[in-house]
C-alpha cells in the first residue's frame, strides 16, 4: 500500500480506534505520493470493531482495507494492551519494518509503541506532546509513555514542544507539522451529509431542525462522564435543561448507550428535544457539526474540529490536552457544572459565542509535511545505520 520501491523495510502504520482513522487517512495518501517513502502497511488492531465505528469510517475516509488485522476486540485496558502486544510482535518479526508509526493516545498506540521500542525499531508518534495533566485519564498515561519511547515526534501545536522539553525529550526529535484531523476535515466538507438526511436515515423526525434557534450536537464517551451512574445522571439532567432551550442531536457511542441502559436511565431518552441517534459515520458527523449552533462534547477530536469549523464548543471536562482550542479556537471548558453550561448556552444563543480562528498550520497540509520529513529522516537513519538514542 502506497510508497515507492526503496531498500527500506515497510512502515507499519497503526490504527485501532475511531480517532486514529481520521489521522491516518491523509497520511497514507501523502505517503503514496512521496518519492523515497517506503511502502506503508496499514495495521488495524481491532480495538474498535463496531461497524459504525470502523468499517463505515474506512469508506467515508477512503481508507484502504488494512493489510493486517489483529482482531483484538474489547477488554480492560490491561487485557487490550497485552493482547495488542502479543499479536503485534510477530508482525514486526515477519515484516522487518523500517519504522512503526502510531497516532494519538489510544491503547493500541502505546501497545504497538512498546513492541517497537523493545524490538529496536524506530517509533514515530504523530500528535505527540499533548497533555491534560490529569493522570486519571488512561489516554494521558498512553500519551506520556509513548512520547518517552518515540524516536521522532510530530506535534500539532507549539505548546506540545514545551511539554516535551519539560519531560526531558530532545528538541531535535520533535517536529511541528500541524494537525492531521484538519486535513481529513478539509477533504470531508464537500462530501458531508446534510443533517436532514442523517435524521431521515436514522428514522427519526426532523423536528430538531425546525427550531429557529437551530440545534446543538452532543458527543459523550469519556469514562468520567458515562461509566459512573451518578455522573451519567448528572450529565443527562444538564442535557435536558439545555434541550429545553434548543433541540439536541446526540449520535450515541455504544459504551454510552450501554451505560445508560445498565443504569436504568433509558427512559430519559424519550425526550423529543433530545434526539438520540445510533453511531454515525464521519461524513454524517461533519454534516452535523458544521450546521450546529454549538456542540457539547468530551471528545478531543471534536474540540479540534469545531475550532476549525468556527462552531462554539462546550467541553464537559475539567481539563483538555488541546489548550489551543481554548486560547485561539472556539472551545470552553464547562465540566459537569449546570450553571456554567447554561450560561454558556445562553451566551451562544444571544451573541453567537466564541468563533476563534484556525491555529497555526491547521491548514489541511500536515500530512504532506510529515511525509516529506519522514522520507528524508528514514533515508538518513538508514544511511547512518543508527537509531536516534533515547
Amino acid at each position: 500500500m502506497g510508497g515507492r520501491d526503496t531498500p527500506l523495510g515497510p512502515v507499519l502504520c497503526i490504527v485501532g480506534a475511531r480517532p486514529n482513522f481520521m489521522k491516518m487517512a491523509p497520511l497514507l495518501r501523502a505517503f503514496a505520493h512521496e518519492s523515497g517513502m517506503p511502502r506503508a502497511l496499514l495495521v488495524h488492531t481491532g480495538q474498535h470493531y463496531d461497524y459504525a465505528l470502523n468499517d463505515k469510517l474506512f469508506v467515508d475516509l477512503e481508507l484502504p482495507t488494512p493489510d493486517i488485522n489483529l482482531g483484538v476486540g474489547s477488554g480492560s485496558h490491561a487485557v487490550q494492551t497485552a493482547e495488542v502486544m502479543k499479536r503485534f510482535e510477530p508482525i514486526v518479526d515477519e515484516t522487518a519494518p523500517s519504522a512503526v508509526l502510531v497516532v494519538g493516545d489510544v491503547n493500541s498506540t502505546l501497545a504497538c509503541g512498546l513492541v517497537a521500542a523493545k524490538k529496536g525499531v524506530p517509533l514515530i508518534h504523530v500528535e505527540a506532546g499533548l497533555r491534560s495533566f490529569d493522570r486519571a485519564m488512561p489516554e494521558e498515561i498512553n500519551r506520556v509513555l509513548t512520547d518517552q519511547i518515540s524516536d521522532l515526534l510530530y506535534t500539532t501545536e507549539r505548546s506540545a514542544q514545551t511539554n516535551l522539553a519539560r519531560e526531558g525529550i530532545d528538541a531535535q526529535r520533535v517536529v511541528f507539522v500541524g494537525n492531521l484531523m484538519i486535513d481529513s476535515l478539509h477533504v470531508a466538507l464537500p462530501k458531508s451529509v446534510p443533517p436532514s438526511q442523517t435524521l431521515q436515515l436514522a428514522q427519526v423526525g426532523d423536528d430538531a431542525l425546525r427550531d429557529p434557534k437551530g440545534f446543538g450536537v452532543v458527543t459523550l464517551h469519556r469514562p468520567a462522564n458515562v461509566d459512573d451512574p451518578a455522573a451519567l445522571n448528572e450529565v443527562l439532567s444538564i442535557l435536558e435543561d439545555v434541550a429545553s432551550r434548543l433541540p439536541l442531536i446526540w449520535p450515541m457511542h455504544p459504551r454510552t448507550r450501554a451505560s445508560i441502559e445498565r443504569a436504568g436511565l433509558a427512559s430519559r431518552l424519550a425526550n423529543p428535544r433530545l434526539v438520540a441517534l445510533p453511531p454515525q459515520g464521519y461524513l454524517e458527523m461533519v454534516g452535523l457539526l458544521r450546521k450546529a449552533a454549538f456542540v457539547l462534547t468530551d471528545s478531543g477530536g471534536v474540540q479540534e474540529e469545531t475550532t476549525a469549523l468556527g462552531v462554539p464548543c462546550l467541553t464537559i471536562r475539567a481539563n483538555t490536552e488541546r489548550p489551543i482550542t481554548i486560547e485561539q479556537g472556539t472551545n470552553t471548558l464547562v465540566g459537569r457544572n449546570r450553571a456554567r453550561v447554561l450560561a454558556a448556552v445562553e451566551e451562544i444563543l444571544q451573541g453567537g459565542g466564541k468563533r476563534g480562528r484556525a491555529p497555526e498550520l491547521w491548514d489541511g497540509k500536515a500530512a504532506g509535511r510529515i511525509a516529506n520529513h519522514l522520507a528524508a529522516w528514514l533515508a538518513g537513519a538508514a544511511a547512518a545505520k543508527v537509531v536516534i538514542p533515547q
